[in-house]
């Protein structure tokens, strides 16, 4: 986030803020993660590599009914765990072309098993040329910021699977899914995100806006009734999320939740 908006003063709320950093306190707890696709963090104790990639195919298919998804991502797991005992040497072997279903069908919502082939092959590609997602990323990042300073690490995520229709793309997209694996691998001292990637500031993070997240925004009188689900959306709550978190503004992300469960 590099000022792609001027950032506009609203009268201070300190009753909304407290109820903010109160709900943030309430939610940002080890059981969070119980029911939340944040569980997977942990599927992995020692390999950061296995940590990571877990983490990112978790992040990538963490979209509508929970019940749904989180089944589908722990069956990837399993199977990566009962081949090689590891996602990383079940990706970097190719272990998935043989041990993945191939074909039209849909392996979960409309993402078929051919899709899925196709972001771990592109997943693997990765993983073959470097240590760990976060070495990839980092110098990826880095480079970029050379020549262009505003540049988005969830950008750069994006365009490394250039063709995997799993991992989000477009630059006015909300790009929730991205967003959320970075809150993940980012924010430090927290009892849910791992804080693995100390390279990136968290100040940079945008909120992980989807259309919960912006509905309870928008009662709150954060964003506008018409907001939409871009990235200029989440530029915006973001910028008033720091004004309550200084410095961490993506830990609002609890906080929203959390209205919402407390409504």
């Amino acid at each position: 986030m590099k000022n792609e908006l001027p950032r506009r003063s609203a009268p201070r709320n300190d009753g909304l803020e407290s109820k903010l950093v109160s709900l943030a306190n309430k939610y940002e707890i080890p059981s969070f993660c119980n029911e939340d696709p944040s569980q997977f963090l942990c599927w992995y104790k020692k390999s950061t590599a296995d940590i990571e990639t877990a983490s990112f195919i978790a992040a990538m298919l963490a979209f509508g009914n929970r019940t749904q998804f989180i089944p589908k991502i722990r069956q990837i797991l399993q199977l990566a765990d009962n081949s090689s005992g590891s996602i990383t040497l079940w990706l970097k072997n190719s272990i998935y072309k043989s041990d993945f279903e191939r074909g039209s069908k849909k392996y979960y919502r409309f993402y078929s098993y051919d899709d899925m082939q196709i972001f771990f092959e592109e997943l693997a590609s990765i993983l073959k040329s470097t240590k760990t997602m976060g070495e990839y990323f980092k110098t990826r990042w880095q480079e970029a910021s050379t020549n262009h300073p505003s540049s988005h690490l969830a950008d750069i995520i994006s365009q490394s699977f250039p063709k995997s229709s799993i991992v989000p793309k477009g630059r006015s997209s909300a790009n929730k899914r991205i967003h959320m694996f970075l809150r993940w691998m980012v924010r430090q001292n927290s009892p849910v995100d791992l804080g693995l990637w100390k390279w990136y500031p968290q100040s940079d993070l945008l909120i992980p806006l989807d259309v919960h997240v912006m509905q309870e925004a928008q009662k709150l009188g954060l964003l506008p009734a018409n907001a939409t689900a871009s990235r200029k959306t989440a530029i915006t709550l973001t910028k008033k999320m720091d004004e309550v978190f200084p410095g961490d503004p993506a830990r609002a992300d609890f906080a929203l939740f959390g209205l919402g469960v407390d409504s």
